[in-house]
This record gives structure tokens, C-alpha cells and sequence, in this order.
């Protein structure tokens, strides 16, 4: 008879298993009860994979910049993308069915292509993120600060709970390769070998840098002794679990960067509004099924606490329960017919029925139970009710499966009271299309939680659903869920980082940076200057030739009374200020009739732009703009226009350019300040 394989770990640069291990964790088939794996980390060298990570993968990713790492995400995705099946084929031993695969390995691999899209469109490519408005420091310029972002110069330790295997990983390791930081991957064990699997084509695809990833398959319980104030843990899993880590001496006293997503007992709130046959009852009852079906319930967001108004109980269950009779099958997700599979492991079943018999001592009473196979880590899908909807077990015991409960309030208020209740939640879900009534729930619970889905007829059929976090928004939530945030678009790659304020001179500044900052030094050229041919207008320069700090000053130009009637007429702004002398006159802000600032703006454009065909492809718009003093007729204008950053796209032969620009009138006083956006060839 064959052993089952050992789940190897990956570290410093090499697959390793244990010589000869004396203690081995054994891995079912959660359908079959089959020992289909073992895993055992017995002499794996933490110590040497942390400084692995802090040396060869710190390295490696810091050649790289943030763009360039983004680009690897895309490819990354790409190539799983490519090879998913393989995914699923062994994702079916732990129960879960091709719907959990689209959750969990599609999601995962989406999750990658969001970061790679957000991190080359939203984030400068280079290794410094600024971080909010320059700050003046003294009166002439000279002293200035603002806060920055650099990557942390330790390993990203990433710890995963057994329901996503892919996605929970994914979902960590995404941010923190952005921001530039190593990971090594702690999985559960009960799942761990579908992690394997997906490490594994992570580094047969070639995209990753030496030393961006580390996989340790079993048990890590030294982990933590080698980590200080340079790392980053990301846990998920019991809060239990949680706060043994969050008690370790280097989390302490060390200053090791902990964030944790942990139970939640998630509640759906049907509306006063939403009565049996509406849209939103129906997107309610649909909601509550999937979140208790898909994973087999095995979901840190599924719906626990399904909270309903007064008399409108057992129109609930009844139309759950017809819902639940007609479209689950659970058994062997590999068999057809089947839509739900099993739990993680036997112990996990055991859990959920512990749980279970705790909420009915407590006073819940089942009110529907589906079938299930006896055999295998099947658990059968469960509704119980509580007479008493303040009932404590309600509101603190999770059956961590397909299990929820169904409780009644008195009015509205109360709903938000039960819902709070759960002491911190990733996320609610409120179904009603009343617009107080979702206002009062949302500023009613929004503080207990970390996500809030709005649900009614307008968005029942694009809604992403309760239980699914979106890169794009943060995940996470106060209290009983973890008190930590992963997602939320750039926010997760910064939480790898470190804000720092620095203070100097904007020469300084712009060095460190390489972003230009008002009075750094520029190189200035004039319209007189470029039109004798002394001088290169900015406009001629294509990326290669362009520096931070080139700078265009243009002549002024005067504006007429003729001026601003001729734009009112033709864009037909006729707004007073632009054209009643009295009224205008009489406004605080304006000594008389003013210029447009709009056309303030175009006139800026004519007097800097370069008109030949060139390196400048395109002008895609403008950022920032502010108007500050009013242009009255026979006033003038002149604009400076200074090379402030310059992007680079990894994929394509332009780059952006972002200028800044300022106006001046005749008084050199500012008149407008804006960003403008350019698009520029590379050569």
C-alpha cells in the first residue's frame, strides 16, 4: 500500500520535506474519509526562511519598481489563469464544488489582476508613494514636509484559515509583492496541499523574482519568535487563535505588525418595507441561501443572524426552506448533481455540531434541517430560531458551516440594536429600497462594522453579493472580527509600507521623492527663447530627454471686457459675475466683471503649448485646479508650466507626464494652480 505524500514547504529557494518526521498530521479526502495527505515542518529551518526573505527577497523585489512589480501580478494571473484546472482537480478533495472553485481560485486569480491594474493606474513607478499635500514650513519657501511611503524592509508572514486556500492567500500575498515585500505563506493544514498546489505554479511560471514567495506546509509554531518591528503578520482564522498571537512577546514588546480577520457573526436585516413578494424580499431569501450554501457555509461573511421584522418569521424560513428543498444536494462534489460538498475535515464537522447543540441548549429549536450523508464531513444545511431575539448564544456562538439563525425584531431601531450586538462584524447586509430606512441602518451599524451592502430591486441582479469581499473595498472589521483591514484597492499595498514625515528643502524633497516641488530649482526657457532657438520647448522632449524640473515661462497676455462677453456668448456661461457690472460689483469675492476661469484656463494652454506634432501625444486632463484671485478685463496673465512628474508605463511606449502649472496676473499675484496630465513617447 502507497504512504500518502508528504505536503512539502518551500523555503529558501527549495522545496523541503522532513527526513525522517516522527509525527505526521493526516489529510482526508473530506467526501471519502480517504488519508490522501500528511504534513510535518519537524527541523524546518523558520529562523533561515525569515532571513531568507529579509536578504535574497528583499533584494530581488527592491530592484523592481511598483509598476514593474504590478506587471508581474498580470503575468502571474495570466499563467494560473491558464493552469486552473489543475486547481480544481485537487480542490474537489476538500469539499468544495465548482461553484467554491469560482469563489476561491477565480476569485484569487482576480484578486491578482485587480492589483496589477490598480497598482500601475493609481501608484508612481518608483519606490516612494506620497502621501497627502506638501505641507510649508516657513514663510519663504525654503522648510517644507510631507509624509512618504517606503516598503518595509522585513517579510510579510501570512497565515490562512482552511476555507480559501487559494483566495486567502492570494489576497494577502497581492499588496504586499506590490509594496515590495517577501511573503512566506503559513496555510492550515486541513487544506494546505490546494495552497502547495498553487505555489507550486506560482514559481513554475518563472514571473517571480528569487525569494517572493515561502510556503511552510504544517505546523509553524516558532513563526513568530523571529519577527520584530520590519514584519508583517496577516492572520485569519479563530479569534482564539488570534489572541494567542497577538499575546507573543515580539507582537508585545517587539513591535511585529499584527492584523487579524477573525470570526464574525454576520447579520441580513429585512426592511419594514420589504413584505413577502417584493423584489427585496426575494433578493433577501436569495442573499441568506447562497451565503449559507456556498463553501458549505464555511465563509468568514456568511449570514448567522438573519434578522426580520415581526410576523414575518415564518414567511422566511418557509420560503428558505422551499428554496434549500429544491436546489441543494449535498454530497461528493465530484459527483454529479451535487451543489454542496462537505466540511474541511471530520473535526470541522464536529465543531459545527457542537455549536449547534450549544444554540439549542440555549434555546434555539431547528426549524429545517436538509439531508446530508452520514459519511464524509458532511453537515446538513440548518435553520434555527430564537423566541427571544436578544438570546446571548444568538449574538456569540458561530456554527462554522451551513448554519443560520432566524430572529425577529419589534421595530427598526431594535434591528440595528440585534445587529450591533454581534460585537464587531466583517460585514450586514440591509435589504430594503427605503432610503431613511437604509440611512438609519447604515449610520446605525457602520461602526460595528466593516461592510455594509445595501440591497433592494435596483441592484439585486449586479450586486457582487454579502459574502464577497472585493479587492477594490477594505475587509475586515471591529471587534469580534479581527479589528484588522485587508483589501480596499492601494489601501492594502500601503499597509505594508511605512508613512514617514520628512521635512527639508524642496530640493531636498523633490529628491527624495522624485516628484518637483514648488521652489526646487528648474530650467527655465521662455517663448522668446524657444522662438530663437536658444532653448528646447519642454513640449519637444520625449521621456528619455525630459527632466524633473523643466520649466516653460510664457508672456502675459491681457484680457478685455470683448474677451469675456465673446466666451460668455460662445459657450453660453452667462453666469452674472462674467456679465452684470453691478451685480458682479456687488459680490464680495469680485471687484467688477471677471474672466471666465475656464477661459483663464484655455488661454493658460494657448500660451505654453507647443503646436507641432511631437513627443506630446495627448493632454488627458487636469487635476487639482483651484482659482484663487479673480482677472478682471485689463488685467494679464501669464502661466508657468514645470515638469513635476514623469511615469513611465512598463507596457507601452509613452509614459505620463504631469506638469505643474500656475498662473500669475500682471501683479505676479497666483491667480490658478492645476496639474496637467499629458500622455508623452518614450523616444
Amino acid at each position: 500500500m502507497t504512504s500518502p505524500a508528504l505536503i512539502p514547504s518551500f523555503i529558501k529557494g527549495n522545496w523541503w520535506t522532513p527526513s525522517n518526521p516522527q509525527k505526521l498530521s493526516e489529510i482526508q479526502d473530506t467526501s471519502t474519509e480517504e488519508v490522501i495527505f500528511t504534513a510535518s515542518t519537524e527541523g524546518i529551518d523558520t529562523a533561515g526562511a525569515i532571513e531568507y526573505a529579509r536578504t535574497v527577497g528583499q533584494k530581488n523585489l527592491g530592484e523592481l519598481t511598483i509598476h514593474e512589480r504590478a506587471l508581474k501580478l498580470k503575468e502571474l494571473a495570466i499563467y494560473l489563469n491558464e493552469h486552473k484546472q489543475e486547481l480544481y482537480d485537487i480542490s474537489f478533495a476538500s469539499g468544495s464544488t465548482q461553484r467554491d472553485h469560482y469563489i476561491d481560485i477565480d476569485g484569487g486569480i482576480g484578486t491578482l489582476f485587480t492589483f496589477s491594474s490598480k497598482g500601475r493606474r493609481e501608484l508612481p513607478n518608483s519606490n516612494v508613494i506620497i502621501d497627502g499635500a506638501t505641507e510649508p514650513l516657513s514663510k519663504d519657501g525654503s522648510f517644507a514636509g510631507e509624509h512618504i511611503y517606503t516598503r518595509l524592509p522585513g517579510v510579510a508572514v501570512e497565515i490562512n484559515a482552511f476555507n480559501f486556500p487559494v483566495w486567502g492567500m492570494l489576497e494577502k500575498f497581492a499588496p504586499a509583492f506590490i509594496a515590495g515585500m517577501p511573503s512566506i505563506v503559513k496555510p492550515a493544514t486541513a487544506t494546505g496541499y490546494v495552497t502547495e498546489a498553487c505555489v507550486r505554479l506560482m514559481l513554475e511560471s518563472g514571473v517571480l523574482p528569487e525569494g517572493s514567495i515561502q510556503l511552510i506546509s504544517g505546523s509553524a509554531r516558532d513563526l513568530l519568535d523571529y519577527l520584530d518591528y520590519r514584519d508583517h503578520v496577516a492572520f485569519t482564522g479563530s479569534a482564539s487563535t488570534a489572541q494567542t498571537l497577538r499575546a507573543h512577546p515580539n507582537v508585545q514588546t517587539k513591535g511585529v505588525r499584527f492584523t487579524a480577520e477573525t470570526d464574525s457573526l454576520n447579520a441580513a436585516i429585512l426592511g419594514p418595507d420589504a413584505e413577502v413578494g417584493t423584489p427585496e424580499f426575494n433578493a433577501f431569501v436569495k442573499s441568506v441561501f447562497v451565503e449559507i450554501t456556498a463553501k458549505a457555509g464555511q465563509k468568514c461573511t456568511a449570514i448567522r443572524r438573519v434578522i426580520v421584522p415581526a410576523g414575518r418569521r415564518d414567511d422566511v424560513i418557509k420560503a428558505l426552506t422551499e428554496t434549500i428543498s429544491s436546489k441543494v444536494k449535498i454530497g461528493d462534489p465530484r459527483t454529479e448533481g451535487s451543489t454542496t460538498g462537505a466540511l474541511a475535515s471530520s473535526e470541522q464537522k464536529g465543531e459545527v455540531s457542537s455549536s449547534v447543540e450549544k444554540l439549542t441548549a440555549a434555546g434555539g429549536t431547528i426549524a429545517f434541517q436538509s439531508e446530508a450523508p452520514s459519511e464524509g464531513a458532511f453537515y446538513p444545511v440548518t435553520i434555527l430560531t430564537f423566541d427571544d431575539p436578544r438570546n446571548e448564544a444568538v449574538h456569540s456562538i458561530e456554527a462554522f458551516g451551513p448554519v443560520t439563525s432566524v430572529i425577529e425584531y419589534s421595530d427598526f431601531g431594535e434591528a440595528i440594536e440585534l445587529a450591533n450586538l454581534g460585537e464587531g462584524s466583517l460585514v450586514a447586509t440591509v435589504c430594503t429600497n427605503d432610503r431613511e430606512i437604509a440611512q438609519q441602518a447604515v449610520l446605525g451599524i457602520a461602526a460595528h462594522h466593516g461592510r455594509v451592502l445595501v440591497l433592494n430591486r435596483e441592484d439585486a441582479k449586479t450586486s457582487t453579493g454579502h459574502g464577497s469581499p472585493v479587492p477594490h473595498l477594505v475587509h475586515g472589521g471591529p471587534g469580534r472580527a479581527g479589528g484588522g483591514e485587508e483589501l480596499g484597492g492601494v489601501r492594502a499595498v500601503k499597509h505594508y509600507m511605512q508613512r514617514t514625515a520628512i521635512q527639508g528643502s524642496p530640493n531636498m524633497l523633490t529628491a527624495i521623492t522624485g516628484v518637483w516641488h514648488q521652489g526646487a530649482d528648474a530650467r527655465t526657457v521662455t517663448r522668446e527663447s524657444v522662438d530663437t532657438g536658444e532653448d528646447v520647448h519642454p513640449f519637444r522632449k520625449s521621456l528619455a530627454e525630459l527632466k524633473i524640473g523643466d520649466q516653460f515661462v510664457s508672456p502675459l497676455r491681457k484680457v478685455t471686457l470683448e474677451d469675456i462677453t465673446a466666451f460668455a456668448d460662445s459657450t453660453g456661461d452667462q453666469f452674472y459675475a462674467h456679465t452684470d457690472e453691478e451685480a458682479a460689483a456687488a459680490n464680495p469675492f469680485f471687484p467688477r466683471r471677471v474672466a471666465h476661469g475656464y477661459l483663464l484656463v484655455s488661454w493658460a494652454a494657448g500660451l505654453f503649448v507647443d503646436a507641432a506634432p511631437g513627443p506630446v501625444l495627448a493632454n488627458y486632463g487636469l487635476e487639482n485646479l483651484r482659482f484663487i484671485t479673480p482677472v478682471t478685463y485689463d488685467d494679464s496673465i501669464r502661466v508657468t508650466l514645470t515638469a513635476k512628474k514623469i511615469t513611465p508605463r512598463v507596457t507601452d511606449e509613452y509614459g505620463e507626464v504631469a506638469w505643474d502649472a500656475v498662473l500669475h496676473n500682471q501683479n505676479d499675484e497666483i491667480v490658478a494652480t492645476y496639474d496637467v496630465l499629458t500622455l508623452v513617447e518614450k523616444k
